[in-house]
């Protein structure tokens, strides 16, 4: 099958081409060679972008089509119970109409702690940790390490996730893994191969990963307010040491129920998309989450510090079964990532070619020959106005045109 995007401005992932061809060959990005193609498609006035990738989420069932409808061709997930896994990874690989998967498995996290009180406060069933859900694997100490971390491997892991958070920000009080115990996950998952992703919500809880030696965090700390000092210093580390921040303000946005993130739902191009079954599921309870009350203001201020000092920021929504929203989420994120002092173009580098990079997923991100079809056709010009992505008008999932 082959595919002609004519005439569209592309946004390669890291620079914008203001009008060019753009050839699908089966699952694959190619030269236009000027050979006649099965399928034409009209770019004027449109943009090209890479499929966008989320760079936090938890996945459970129909969940990864959400993920496609939006746009979102690759969902990083952050904690995922085996036999789920097993049945979201089956369904990436067999088909696609689903968005792709990475994950880390089950987390790291102290036994009662995070996120074992939500599971409580669920009654023990939660859809984004998948079926009824059964004890699983905690580490108490230092020396359980390198076996906690060759269960992962033998789950398939892509990468480490570990949970540095007592709740405290948030006036709860939950068991948390020491330093010592942070150090020595990491170390093993660096000798089994395995990034290290630490949950954080602090700047204490960011010191302790950075002194750790973590590859990335999987949140903006959000308990210092702007122009606290602190956060300046810490940006400074998180650049120096070379270590990516996935923003999740989007989850932060909407744990804290603020009522500016409902724009998203208003806004017809999301709402046409958006099943029922998601909106209802916008009215839960999330106290039983630790996010600092006044999580946004210290949020969007954190991320724009940690933008001015060089750190690597990486669009992630922390989307799972409540909110933020598989997939519509995305839109949300971009437009903070936004307000918070990225550049359109630096925003959708942010979805696309920045969590390629850091996770190793050489096959996508960008729009180059060679590299997967995983490409969102927009009316408009995200690079000017990101709402723009909103407008979907084509999505692209290894080369399979998603029905309209």
């Amino acid at each position: 099958m082959r595919t002609l995007i004519r005439g569209a401005r592309v946004f390669t992932g890291e620079r914008i081409l203001p009008k060019s061809d753009v050839l699908i060959v089966g699952d694959r990005i190619a030269e236009p060679d000027g050979l006649r193609a099965d399928v034409e498609i009209d770019g004027t006035g449109k943009t090209l972008l890479p499929g966008l990738i989320d760079a936090h989420v938890h996945v459970s069932d129909g969940m990864l089509a959400q993920a496609l409808t939006f746009g979102v061709t690759t969902e990083l997930d952050m904690f995922c119970l085996p036999g789920n896994l097993a049945r979201q990874r089956r369904l990436a690989a067999e088909r696609d109409d689903v968005a792709d998967l990475r994950s880390s498995g089950v987390l790291a996290t102290a036994p009662g702690g995070h996120p074992s009180q939500i599971m409580a406060a669920e009654g023990g069933a939660l859809d984004w940790l998948g079926d009824a859900v059964g004890p699983f694997d905690t580490i108490a100490d230092a020396g359980q390490a390198k076996a906690f971390v060759a269960a992962r491997v033998a789950e398939g892991a892509d990468y480490l996730k570990i949970v540095i958070d007592n709740g405290t920000s948030a006036g709860l009080d939950l068991p948390v893994i020491g330093p010592d115990v942070v150090e020595a996950l990491v170390e093993a998952g660096h000798a089994a191969g395995l990034r290290t992703i630490a949950h954080v919500a602090t700047a204490r809880d960011t010191a302790i990963a950075l002194d750790a030696g973590i590859d990335g965090l999987a949140h903006v700390f959000h308990d210092s307010a702007p122009g606290d000092p602190v956060t300046e210093e810490l940006a400074a580390r998180v650049a120096g040491q070379g270590v990516f921040v996935v923003s999740t303000l989007a989850y932060i946005e909407s744990i804290t129920q603020d009522p500016r993130g409902a724009e998203l739902v208003r806004d017809e191009r999301i709402a046409a998309r958006l099943p029922e079954r998601s909106r209802a599921a916008l009215d839960r309870d999330h106290s039983v989450v630790p996010v600092h009350p006044q999580g946004v203001v210290n949020a969007l201020s954190t991320a724009a510090v940690l933008h001015r000092a060089g750190v690597a920021l990486l669009a992630g929504t922390d989307a799972n079964f409540f909110a933020p929203l598989h997939g519509a989420s995305m839109h949300r994120e971009l437009l903070l990532l936004v307000e918070a002092g990225l550049t359109p173009q630096q925003a959708l580098a942010a979805a696309t070619r920045l969590p390629a990079l850091h996770f190793g997923l050489t096959d996508r991100g960008s729009i180059l020959p060679g590299l997967r079809a995983d490409l969102v056709l927009v009316d408009g010009d995200p690079t000017r106005g990101i709402t723009a992505t909103r407008a979907i008008a084509e999505v692209w999932r290894r080369g399979v045109r998603q029905p309209r």
